[in-house]
């Protein structure tokens, strides 16, 4: 799922190309898409767009009559620009929006019809559609901790809950977990603010890193490469490769259709984190350090 550097960017990329300019019309393909009737799509064609925002993980662009559409790409969805109309037969095309000077689409890949597209009014309207996390980059390290520390759960779970951060998610979390040096199943409320001064760090270093990163990678053009698996990242989509800082094998929890990627010599003393499907299996043979790992290999 893009996170909050790659929606950046994309809304980087989006505004640059249509702000100023009229959306014409808005074509759409798929009758699941769309998640509202009032008000209709219908309102906001042939006005001029004023404003492209994130709104968590969502883009919305804005028009003339304060109205926004907003796109919620979940997994697969990705967006696309060219100025000339594109072969709207695709079955991968949910929606198509033709502006004055080219046109913006939305396909998804596989079969599951995830993605999200709603039109709302004003500012409230927006509002409705957040779930309430902070935005990490605007956050001092005293809101953060606030934040962080207002129920307690696991790390990767509370990086991930947009009701507490807004915009990080699966892959982000684990290079934030990775670079501040703590574990994944750390509880919130039980971190130094040592600890909390880290992650802060780590989080705005990460998605500031990235966001220049994706953004230089573009260079201008229309990001096509957006993806949650980059060989540049340090944990996240590599277990079993070696960590960049210690050379150690990348880990992982799994569970239902994610993952967690972590480092155990650098972010949990060397203790293995249990993966619920192995160590179901395992049960008592269920090696609880890199040692005892790389011990049950050789047998």
């Amino acid at each position: 799922m893009p996170e909050l550097p790659d929606v950046s960017v994309y809304v980087e990329a989006i505004r640059a190309r249509v702000a100023g300019h009229e959306l014409v019309r808005t074509i759409v393909k798929s009758p699941f898409l769309l998640r509202s009737t009032a008000p209709p799509i219908a309102a906001t064609a042939g006005r001029k767009v004023v404003e492209v925002r994130r709104v968590g993980k969502q883009i919305a662009i804005g028009v003339e009559g304060d109205f926004w559409i907003v796109l919620h790409l979940m997994i697969a969805g990705r967006l696309h620009w060219k100025p000339s109309q594109p072969k709207l037969g695709s079955r991968n095309i949910l929606v198509a929006f033709e502006f004055d000077n080219g046109w913006l689409w939305l396909t998804e890949a596989g079969t599951q019809r995830r993605a999200a597209l709603r039109v709302v009014e004003g500012e409230a309207g927006l509002e409705s559609l957040t779930a309430g996390g902070i935005e990490p980059l605007d956050a001092s390290v005293d809101q953060f901790a606030a934040a962080l520390r207002s129920s307690n759960h696991t790390l990767k779970r509370s990086l991930t809950d947009p009701h507490i951060f807004s915009g990080i998610g699966n892959a982000y979390s684990d290079e934030i977990l990775h670079r501040a040096q703590l574990s994944p199943i750390a509880m919130t409320q039980k971190l130094t603010d040592d600890e909390v001064s880290r992650l802060y760090e780590a989080t705005r270093a990460i998605l500031v890193e990235w966001i220049d990163r994706l953004r230089a990678e573009s260079d201008g053009e229309f990001p096509e490469k957006v993806t949650a698996f980059r060989p540049e990242m340090a944990v996240h989509g590599r277990y079993g490769k070696p960590c960049p800082r210690c050379g150690a094998k990348v880990q992982r929890i799994r569970y239902a259709s994610n993952e967690t990627n972590y480092c155990a010599r650098c972010q949990t003393g060397g203790r293995l984190l249990a993966d619920r499907a192995l160590s179901r299996l395992l049960h008592e043979d269920w090696p609880r350090t890199l040692d005892e790992l790389e011990a049950l290999k050789k047998r």
